[in-house]
């Protein structure tokens, strides 16, 4: 079965940008190389991929995508140095806001 992924990229601005993709390798480069003029990177080049996980279906990687989108910068990179105490007490204290 062919993976989808999950992916967070930052941009030469220091935001974020949240995508999901069969095909990590592929989606990289065109965010690099500035291929797709109507996607947000386009302008905020060059980006680095910061972060990437493996789905089993794209339905649970755009799932994930959607889910990672509404979490907050500091949620992000706290899922991103890999420490889940840190995005548990962050979903916690947001008191209903993500």
């Amino acid at each position: 079965m062919k993976p989808f992924w999950v992916y967070i990229v930052q941009c030469a601005n220091g935001c974020y940008y949240t995508g999901h993709t069969d095909n990590l390798g592929q989606r990289l480069a065109q965010h690099i190389a500035g291929a797709i003029p109507s996607c947000y990177t386009f302008k905020h080049r060059p980006v680095t991929l910061v972060f990437s996980q493996a789905c089993t279906s794209r339905e649970e990687a755009l799932t994930a995508e959607r889910q990672i989108k509404g979490w907050s910068r500091k949620k992000k990179e706290a899922m991103m140095r890999g420490d889940w105490q840190e995005v548990s007490r962050l979903a916690r204290s947001s008191s209903g806001r993500k």
